[in-house]
């Protein structure tokens, strides 16, 4: 759980458990010119123990002296589409984004209204487990959906893959104020049509968008998520083109026990702390118990 501040002008998301960690509420997608008086007005107001933020994808050496560990994104350089298409991916997603077009599949910029909110309901609460994890949207009301989904909308666009009149996928992309990268905020697809590989489809209008907008670079999220460097999401980030680009990420004391979590590593989960190996068998066995279960449900229906 997290509780949203404004210091300093800035909309500030503070972690409600111990070490309180603070980072802006758009982190990853909004960065700092200057952290000094930010950080200054956190350690007055007592509100948390360490501050964290990012550099952006232009800015790949440290600037400052605060603690930093190296954080990464998945970034994709864009020029022009047709360079994209042809020289930057390889032929497998360039016959994935056709096959939609062949099935029918139509792409388009949707406005943030009801008809929106209840398709990416709809693609919530299709399945409570996806990729083997337990599916974080699943479940909720359509009024969480539309609270979640209704934040920086003026610097955000959302994109839909149609079946007819029916939503199979959305993007939600989300630029900087410099509008020098664009992220995809929230990327998803229903199961169930798969094979129509709306995905793909969304990828490739996602860069055209870019492109379009002189937005220089296209950011997946990150590349690698803790100590697992590469899986199924990965090996897809990187056939559509994206790279790891590795970022200084700062941590930076607010209060002595911020300084005392920091020097224990405590401002990690408890996973960074283990052998990759026993991760990776935890992380096994996670996907086996969730299949297990959305197996059962299934035969129960």
């Amino acid at each position: 759980m997290a509780s949203v501040l404004r210091i300093a002008e800035q909309d500030i998301r503070v972690d409600r458990y111990l070490p309180r960690i603070a980072r802006l509420d758009a982190d990853g997608y909004e960065f700092l010119s200057d952290p000094e008086p930010l950080v200054k007005e956190l350690r007055a107001s007592g509100r948390a123990d360490l501050f964290t933020f990012t550099q952006g994808l232009t800015e790949t050496s440290p600037k400052y002296g605060y603690p930093m560990e190296w954080d990464n994104f998945a970034a994709l350089e864009v020029s022009t589409f047709e360079n994209w298409w042809t020289n930057q991916i390889k032929s497998y997603p360039r016959n994935r984004a056709r096959q939609a077009e062949k099935k029918g599949v139509t792409l388009r910029q949707v406005p943030f209204d009801d008809t929106l909110v209840r398709g990416i309901w709809e693609a919530y609460n299709e399945c409570p487990v996806r990729r083997g994890n337990r599916f974080s949207h699943y479940g909720k009301d359509l009024e969480t959906v539309r609270r979640e989904e209704a934040t920086f909308l003026d610097t955000s666009v959302f994109i839909g893959a149609f079946l007819g009149a029916q939503l199979i996928g959305f993007i939600k992309l989300t630029w900087d104020k410099k509008r020098t990268q664009a992220n995809l905020m929230n990327i998803l697809s229903m199961i169930q049509h798969r094979d129509k590989a709306p995905t793909n489809a969304l990828i490739a209008e996602a860069v055209r968008f870019c492109a379009q907008q002189k937005i220089s670079y296209l950011v997946y999220q990150r590349f690698a998520y803790g100590k697992k460097e590469h899986d199924s999401l990965s090996h897809f980030k990187e056939i559509n083109g994206f790279q790891r680009i590795d970022v200084p990420r700062y941590y930076v004391p607010i209060t002595a026990l911020g300084s005392f979590a920091l020097r224990l590593g405590l401002h990690h989960k408890l996973s960074h702390h283990l052998p990759e190996s026993l991760v990776a068998k935890l992380r096994k066995a996670r996907e086996a118990w969730y299949n297990r279960g959305l197996k059962s449900a299934k035969e129960a229906l």
